[in-house]
C-alpha cells in the first residue's frame, strides 16, 4: 500500500521531463524554420547572383556604388562607374544586379506616391477653400 503514492510520484516526474523534452524539441524546430532555414536560402540566392555576374551587368554595391561590370576575374569584379573611372571590387561587396524590372518598379512607385501627393494637395486646397 505504501508503494503507490511513491508509483504515482514517479509517474507525474517522468510526464513532466517528456513534455520539457517535447517542449525543446519544438523550440529547435521553429528556430531552425524561421531564423536558420530562411538565413541560408537568401545566402543561395547572393552567391549565385555573384557567381551569374557577367560584363554589362548593372550592379549597385554594399556601399551604394552604381555602376556597369567592365570586366570579371576570379574574386573581384571591375566596375565602370562613369566615364574613364572604373573600380575594382570583391564579388562579396556587390549588394545586388539592378535590372530592368527593378528601375521600373521604382519609378512606378515613385509615380503612384507623386499622384497621391498631388491628390492629398488638391484636397487640402479644396477644404481651405471651404
Amino acid at each position: 500500500m505504501s508503494f503507490l503514492p511513491l508509483l504515482q510520484a514517479q509517474s507525474q516526474q517522468g510526464e513532466q521531463t517528456m513534455l520539457t523534452v517535447i517542449m525543446l524539441a519544438l523550440f529547435i524546430a521553429i528556430f531552425y524554420f524561421f531564423i536558420f532555414r530562411p538565413q541560408n536560402k537568401k545566402q543561395k540566392e547572393t552567391q549565385k547572383m555573384i557567381d551569374a555576374l557577367k560584363k554589362g551587368d548593372k550592379v549597385v554595391t554594399i556601399g551604394g556604388i552604381h555602376g556597369i561590370v567592365s570586366a570579371t576575374k576570379e574574386k573581384t569584379v571591375i566596375v565602370k562607374v562613369d566615364e574613364g573611372v572604373k573600380l575594382e571590387f570583391n564579388r562579396a561587396a556587390i549588394a545586388g544586379v539592378i535590372t530592368d524590372q527593378t528601375q521600373s518598379s521604382k519609378s512606378d512607385k515613385k509615380a503612384d506616391e507623386s499622384k497621391e501627393a498631388k491628390k492629398e494637395e488638391a484636397s487640402a486646397d479644396s477644404e481651405k477653400a471651404e
